[in-house]
């Protein structure tokens, strides 16, 4: 069966920036990122051995979502100095690795990997996304699983996970977060509801529509006050929160296929970097050149 793995470009550069200090090539620019993202990829292709791969970054806010809140994601710091030259670099050297990347202006990463997923499992592929964002566990289905690299455990995520994680079920992790809010994205919930008390609600409702439509049957009445007087915030961040899986792209499995390795251009890439490990495995063995990669 094919299978799609799609990396969420962004948060795994954050995070091998965070993970690796003071990494600097020979001329004194910042490689930290760039190192533990060629390593991580390189981790999960070995252990998942997807016969396709993409990797999706940020291309600006939704229009939409900033529309409906002009605060959304308005309180997330700047990106560190050191790692913007690094996504370029990335850039490069997935090219030269022959694995896809896309980004395109206005266009945020989560919207287009739903559509991305949506496209795969009505193909009949099976599609891991790699990433730790919870907006994710509303894809989760018998043909989409989730890589978090926050979970040691390094499953692929399935309902089960979901529902352990969150008390509900993926179809209704929209509803779920619209309760709760998301501070990371700075959407406001429900005052006083938080994750378990929003998977109760959504266990004897089942949807927010059903539990507007039966709120004189919330036994608390401080709780129903809070829901009646949120009620549209909570309808506003069922739109911010789910994914646009309708949005136009690509999916082409020729484009998506890993392409033959530029051998010239990553030996350039590695010995500007200062990388020799990396460069020394490029001229070994294929089986023996994995295992260092690794």
């Amino acid at each position: 069966m094919e299978r799609l793995l799609i990396i969420d470009g962004h948060a795994y550069a954050y995070r091998a920036f965070h993970a690796i200090r003071g990494l600097r090539s020979p001329s004194g620019r910042p490689t930290n990122a760039i190192y533990g993202f060629i390593k991580t990829l390189a981790k999960i292709r070995a252990a998942l051995e997807p016969t396709h791969c993409i990797v999706v970054w940020d291309g600006g806010l939704n229009a939409e979502r900033v529309a409906a809140l002009p605060e959304y994601k308005a309180q997330r710091p700047e990106m560190p100095d050191d790692l913007p030259p690094q996504l370029d670099e990335i850039v490069a050297w997935l090219n030269a690795a022959g694995v896809a990347s896309f980004c395109r202006q206005g266009v945020e990463a989560d919207d287009y990997i739903a559509c991305l997923a949506r496209h795969a499992a009505a193909a009949g592929w099976q599609t891991v996304i790699a990433s730790s964002d919870k907006d994710f566990m509303q894809l989760v289905s018998s043909r989409v699983g989730l890589l978090n690299p926050n979970d040691k455990t390094e499953a692929v995520w399935t309902g089960e996970q979901v529902r352990a994680r969150t008390g509900v079920e993926p179809a209704q992790i929209v509803d779920w977060l619209s309760l709760t809010g998301d501070h990371v994205d700075n959407i406001s919930g429900v005052p006083g509801i938080g994750p378990k008390t929003a998977a109760e609600l959504l266990n004897q409702f089942g949807s927010i529509d059903e539990l507007y439509a039966r709120l004189d049957e919330v036994k608390s009445e401080k709780l129903r006050a809070a829901l009646r007087a949120a009620e549209g915030d909570v309808r506003r961040n069922r739109g911010l929160v789910r994914l646009r899986e309708d949005l136009p792209c690509d999916f082409s499995p020729e484009a998506l296929a890993p392409k033959a390795e530029d051998a010239a251009r990553l030996r350039e890439l590695y010995r500007r970097w200062g990388f020799k490990t990396l460069l020394a495995a490029l001229e070994e063995p294929a089986p023996e050149r994995q295992a260092v990669l690794i």
